[in-house]
């Protein structure tokens, strides 16, 4: 039932967000956040963005830590190393649409999204193998595309890891990766 209201909801161009049980929806926007509902408050909760881009779906399902005074990039989440993208299961992005990044085809499917964060440089990774916990099953060859991408410093700190999918023109859009007092945008055009 609920995959049948989201899908009305997408067919209607209907967004909505959900915090706690209770439903907010507008008509005309291009773009929201949703949250699970759980039983128990999470210090992780499952979290997910989408918009439609020319036609494309562009989903990302998450589950978003909180800094909680941790030392995050260079701690929590060592450098040079592959990291799921957020807690708990790898998160992962599904177009129904080809995209491309940097002149790269990210061909339309359901992908495990992965960074290893550097201290100038981080790398963006798109694999085969979207359902995992963590990056325990994580196999490189499996890797679809890789970006290599500079993150901006945030002047203040981002509490809790945030993905937003932006539509940023009629056939572009952007992933944004904002957490701890690092930033990642992913400009993508729709093929």
């Amino acid at each position: 039932m609920k995959q049948k209201i989201i899908l009305l909801m997408i067919f209607f161009g209907i967004t909505a967000t959900t915090v706690n049980g209770q439903v907010e929806h507008t008509n005309g926007h291009a773009s929201h956040t949703m949250k699970a509902k759980t039983s128990k408050k999470s210090l992780s909760p499952h979290t997910m963005t989408m918009a439609m881009i020319d036609g494309a779906h562009v989903h990302i399902d998450y589950s978003a830590p909180g800094v909680r005074d941790r030392v995050i990039f260079g701690g929590l989440v060592g450098f040079d190393r592959v990291w799921q993208a957020g807690a708990h299961n790898a998160t992962w992005l599904q177009t129904d649409k080809d995209l491309v990044f940097s002149g790269k085809v990210l061909p339309a499917g359901k992908y495990g999204f992965f960074l290893i964060p550097g201290k100038q440089e981080w790398t963006v990774i798109f694999n085969f193998r979207w359902d995992q916990h963590g990056k325990d099953e994580y196999n490189e060859t499996e890797d679809v595309l890789r970006l290599t991408v500079k993150p901006v410093d945030l002047k203040e700190v981002q509490e809790v890891l945030t993905y937003e999918v932006n539509k940023t023109g009629d056939k572009s859009g952007e992933i944004v990766f904002s957490w701890e007092k690092k930033k990642l945008d992913l400009p993508f055009t729709v093929k």
